[in-house]
Formats: C-alpha cells, sequence, structure tokens
C-alpha cells in the first residue's frame, strides 16, 4: 500500500513538471498569442484540470483504502503486547519469562495458560536483548497487565503495544516533535499533548501534521514580562496628565 501511495505521488509530481514545461514552452512559442494556439491553451489548461482532479481523487481513495487496512491490522493486534529488556537466556522458555515479570513486577497473578503466542523478535544480537512478543487469550487480562505497566519504572523492563509499522512511524515521528513525555499509545491509538496542553487522538501522518504547534511569543519572553512594562508605562502616562492638569 505504501508502495502504491508512492508511485501516485511520483506519477502527480511527474505530471506536474512535464506541464509546467509544456506551458513554459507554449508561452513563449512566437505564435502565442494568435488565434491558432489559443484553442491549444485551452485544451491545455482543461486536460491539465482532468488529470489533477483524478490524481487527486485516486490519491484519496488508496489513502482511505491504507487507512481502512491498517485499522483492520491493528484490530488484529489488539491482545498482543511487547515486553523489552528481558536478557536473553540459553534455552529459555519466553512464555515463563513473561509470567515470571508480570508476577513478581506487576503483582498480577498471570500463568503460561493465559498467553496464546509468545516469542522473541527479530534476530539475535549481543547489543541487546529481543523484545518479547506475548498474545493473551483474554482482551480484559491484556488490559489489566497494559494499565500497570508504570509499576515496570526503574526496572530497565519496559512496555509497549505491537503497532502497525504505519503508526509506529507515526508514534516516533510525534515523539521526535513534541517529545517523548507528551506522545503515549492506547489501544493502538496514538495521542499527543500539544503546546497548549491539548489532547490528540491520531492515526496517520497526515493527523500528525494538522496539529497546531503553539506560537511562541515574539520576545521570547513570559506574558506576564511583557504585560507588566506596558502597563506600568499607561500609569506613567496618567499621572502626567493629571500633573499637567493641575497646574
Amino acid at each position: 500500500m505504501e508502495a502504491i501511495n508512492r508511485n501516485i505521488t511520483e506519477m502527480s509530481n511527474m505530471f506536474n513538471q512535464r506541464m509546467a514545461q509544456f506551458e513554459k514552452d507554449l508561452q513563449k512559442s512566437p505564435s502565442a498569442t494568435s488565434g491558432s494556439t489559443s484553442g491549444l491553451a485551452a485544451d491545455y489548461a482543461a486536460f491539465r484540470a482532468f488529470i489533477m482532479q483524478a490524481l487527486n481523487t485516486l490519491q484519496q481513495q488508496v489513502s482511505f483504502l491504507a487507512q481502512g487496512l491498517d485499522n483492520i491490522e491493528m484490530r488484529g493486534r489488539r491482545k498482543i503486547l511487547l515486553l523489552h529488556g528481558v536478557a536473553e537466556q540459553q534455552g529459555e522458555e519466553t512464555a515463563q519469562m513473561v509470567v515470571q515479570v508480570v508476577k513478581q513486577r506487576l503483582k498480577i497473578d498471570l500463568a503460561a495458560s493465559n498467553i496464546k503466542r509468545c516469542h522473541r523478535m527479530g534476530r539475535s544480537t549481543s547489543h541487546k536483548p529481543r523484545p518479547i512478543l506475548f498474545k493473551l487469550h483474554d482482551v480484559a487480562l491484556r488490559d489489566k497487565v497494559w494499565f500497570n505497566k508504570t509499576k515496570l519504572k526503574g526496572s530497565g523492563i519496559t512496555m509497549s503495544e505491537f503497532l502497525t509499522k504505519a503508526r509506529h512511524s507515526v508514534f516516533m515521528a510525534a515523539r521526535d516533535r513534541f517529545g517523548v513525555s507528551q506522545c503515549w499509545t492506547s489501544e493502538g491509538t496514538v495521542f499527543v499533548l500539544d503546546s497548549k496542553g491539548s489532547r490528540h487522538r491520531i492515526t496517520s501522518f497526515a493527523d500528525l501534521d494538522g496539529i497546531a504547534q503553539q506560537p511562541e511569543q515574539a520576545s521570547g519572553q513570559p506574558e506576564s514580562t511583557v504585560v507588566q512594562p506596558v502597563a506600568q508605562g499607561r500609569v506613567a502616562v496618567a499621572k502626567a496628565k493629571r500633573a499637567v492638569a493641575k497646574k
């Protein structure tokens, strides 16, 4: 789906470039003002408008389709969580390792039978342990584990949702733009707090780009330090007027 979107964008850019060049050449033509080219220019404008409308419509439809597929894929990952920072061991049983962490750290009664699927993700490296993916049978138990993840703070172990590639990219971009503490996920949806403290629910880069940044003060100072000199100036003017009136 990403490849289709990219191809449409490339086609649109190429069309714009070629049409711009054609229009430039048409205007440079010695007979550009003659009646023989007036019809050609009108046909060109109509053709360009039609093509651009068709490309925009196609791109919107592909975007809607991609968003729908992403929603379906995310719903399929609803019961899955990722456990990061658990040291790898030779001949390990990942399900038992998850049970141990949940019981000891989160104080939740979890059994291996509650886990439907469990395994390490990616290729083994010596740099850091691979995350453990585990899928629970019950959504309520999954949510209980997820909402108690704050108890892992300071342990070196973290927990995250198994986001789709598209949403993970949006999430990382949001963290870069607004800061790690201002972004989080819940049930596969990315939430962002903007500079005004307003919460935004985003699932795509279009949603992220739509979040308005709070403009900074032109002087770079807090509002109170800007207003105070103005108020003081008004008081001084009023005193001067009263002094003149007494004279």
